[in-house]
């Protein structure tokens, strides 16, 4: 019990901490647009059960540790390049963020522009959601997972810390899908977003490095420039109600 009283320990936790939520931020808007084409009763129950499912499937590779040092064994190589088990990974987490979101675009569009009457909407499975939301948060926590064994050697600290993220995505995840659900706009922008993720996600499975302070500050000036856009629709609408 002594190593609860070591300083190094708890800067680990939280460093550790701050890591798994930072980069769950990528979960959150993934979980928010997949939860988006539930029914509203449907909807937190996915979050909880695919978020539930998501810790198992994070600790299952934190606990597999002795199989994440080998990801980055080469398997073969393509275009001069060394590819590895986890850059496969990468690549097709990649492609399938792409292909989803441009997907999700489409029928955003699509349902934007059709007559509402007599037209029921596709609604997606709950099943279906909750699988896709375990199985992509694979992706996403992989290289989180990866550099947590780099950074401590001290498996609790690392199961602690992606119990802590995980909760923390439960309880403001429902907020973020609301929010974005309510602004149709946000709901592009966050799509979009995961457009430019799963494009430094294939970047990364090609060893080409984006580093991901540049992908976080495009999002947040984005999503500013949208926050302004947003107070002056509302300006105006007040000011027209006034007219």
């Amino acid at each position: 019990m002594d190593w609860l009283l070591s300083p190094e320990v708890w800067i680990a936790l939280v460093t550790l901490t701050a890591l798994e939520i930072v980069l769950g931020i990528d979960n959150v808007i993934f979980i928010s647009v997949l939860t988006g084409r539930l029914p509203q009763h449907q909807q937190a129950s996915a979050r909880k059960v695919g978020l539930l499912l998501a810790m198992g499937t994070r600790l299952l590779l934190l606990f597999s540790l002795f199989w994440l040092t080998h990801l980055t064994a080469p398997l073969f190589t393509a275009f001069g390049e060394e590819i590895s088990l986890r850059d496969v990974v990468l690549i097709a987490g990649g492609l399938f963020l792409m292909a989803k979101s441009t997907l999700e675009i489409h029928h955003r569009i699509e349902d934007a522009g059709e007559p509402k009457h007599g037209v029921s909407v596709a609604v997606a499975s709950w099943a279906g959601v909750v699988v896709q939301i375990a199985i992509i948060d694979i992706v996403f926590s992989l290289d989180s997972v990866i550099t947590a064994i780099g950074m401590t050697d001290r498996v609790g600290v690392m199961a602690v810390a992606i119990v802590i993220a995980i909760l923390f995505m439960m309880a403001f995840a429902g907020l973020v899908s609301k929010y974005v659900d309510e602004h149709p706009t946000l709901k592009i922008l966050a799509l979009s977003f995961l457009i430019l993720i799963g494009i430094a996600l294939v970047a990364e499975g090609l060893d080409l490095h984006v580093p991901k302070g540049y992908i976080y500050f495009a999002m947040a000036y984005a999503l500013a420039v949208e926050m302004v856009n947003m107070r002056l629709r509302k300006a105006r609408a007040r000011a027209g109600g006034r007219d």
